[in-house]
């Protein structure tokens, strides 16, 4: 029973991370939360974000958590970024987001007090 607990953990966990994605996304339609509706629902988005996220640290450890929420909010945000913004990439950019990316991991999993 707890091993499917957990599973559900890492629902939430996806949850968060989907929550986060459409709450940036909005936040960009909003521009500058100028225009109400957009600005209205990146501000539920973030708040259903953080009570999923929260959901999921009942058993999900807080450095394993907020790794993978950072990391693949990360790297979708960029990909809706790109596609659906058409913000442009580059090299250097894949390359900042990768030791971004690289660098959380490395303290989520080793940082001070682990």
């Amino acid at each position: 029973m707890k091993r499917r607990k957990a599973y559900g953990e890492y629902l939430f966990l996806l949850l968060a991370i989907l929550g986060e994605l459409l709450g940036t996304s909005l936040l960009r339609a909003s521009e500058g939360f100028s225009v109400l509706l957009p600005t209205v629902g990146a501000i539920f988005s973030y708040m259903t974000c953080l009570y999923f996220l929260a959901l999921s640290m009942k058993t999900v450890n807080l450095n394993i958590a907020y790794a993978i929420w950072c990391g693949i909010g990360m790297v979708l945000t960029t990909i809706i970024a790109v596609y659906i913004w058409k913000e442009p990439v580059n090299l250097a950019s894949f390359l900042g987001i990768g030791l971004i990316l690289m660098g959380t991991v490395i303290l989520s999993l080793y940082g001070a007090g682990h």
